[in-house]
């Protein structure tokens, strides 16, 4: 088990946070994505070492550690950065999100810039409600969308039920039996053992708060943010595999066109998961460049 801190937060509850790198160096907030948590900054911690980053990750409300919050809205999450930021002695910061982590950066850089030095967005989720085609999105996103619009109840009681099974440890052994199932890019990478085992123990580790958590980060997904990504007004840089199949590099491109100041890293051969795994040095010192 990681050895996490917390912050007492306003709105009430608390905020569960662990640290990589190295703890004096240029802070850059990392959000992990879903269903995930905390420990999947670990992925970043050999690049902050070496580039002098300190890695701050937290667990999003309900995740593990963090207390659930009924009714969370995307938009809440910016003040909770606020209160973490300076729970941790920081004032400006750079923004690290990777997948699922991608909504929570854009919000943080549309309600706080003057805090926000430059985002990375790596693998990003992209405004699922605006748009007008879902061809892109991985099946298995637009089969839980049909769901959540039409049976959401029975959703929610799949969600309790798959909870108990993917916390066990077995869970994260079992995974490697469907690295077949992935594109070539992300199969092979994910052989890494090490690589597989931070990514799938952060997944398996994202129930132990409750499914209400997990199933409040899906939710969130696909409604409307409460912003539009025109308006976001912090440096970007948007870091998408041209063999993502969780969301296809074409909604990667038409989310990097309505951000006014981001420069896309498109990547050839590269999928959802092989990006990270393979680039995060380059991802990393990109980033605090900004």
């Amino acid at each position: 088990m990681d050895d996490y801190s917390v912050v007492n937060l306003k709105e009430g509850g608390r905020l569960a946070y662990v640290e990589y790198g190295n703890a004096t160096g240029t802070p850059v907030l990392f959000f992990h994505g879903w269903p995930s948590s905390r420990t999947m900054g670990e992925l970043a911690d050999a690049a902050a070492r070496e580039l002098n980053v300190r890695i701050v990750s937290p667990d999003r409300p309900g995740i593990r550690d963090s207390t659930f919050q009924l009714n969370r809205r995307l938009i809440d999450w910016p003040s909770i950065i606020d209160q973490l930021s300076d729970h941790c002695g920081v004032g400006q910061f750079h923004v690290l999100a990777i997948s699922g982590g991608a909504p929570y950066a854009y919000a943080t850089a549309w309600k706080i810039p003057e805090r926000v030095r430059g985002a990375a967005i790596v693998s990003g989720a992209i405004p699922i409600a605006d748009l007008r085609d879902q061809s892109g999105l991985l099946p298995l996103y637009r089969w839980m969308m049909w769901f959540g619009r039409h049976q959401p109840n029975l959703l929610r009681m799949l969600f309790h039920v798959a909870g108990p099974l993917v916390s066990l440890r077995a869970f994260v052994r079992a995974a490697h039996k469907f690295l077949q199932m992935l594109p070539p890019s992300d199969s092979e990478a994910l052989r890494d053992n090490a690589a597989f085992d931070i990514l799938f123990e952060s997944q398996r580790q994202a129930w132990f708060g409750s499914a209400d958590g997990v199933i409040a980060d899906a939710q969130i997904y696909a409604q409307p943010w409460g912003f539009r990504l025109e308006d976001v007004d912090v440096p970007m840089r948007l870091w998408h595999g041209t063999e993502d199949r969780a969301f296809s590099f074409y909604v990667a491109q038409e989310t990097a066109a309505r951000l006014p100041k981001c420069e896309a890293r498109y990547v050839e051969n590269e999928g959802h998961y092989s990006l990270p795994i393979r680039h995060m040095r380059e991802i990393l010192a990109d980033l605090i460049a900004v």
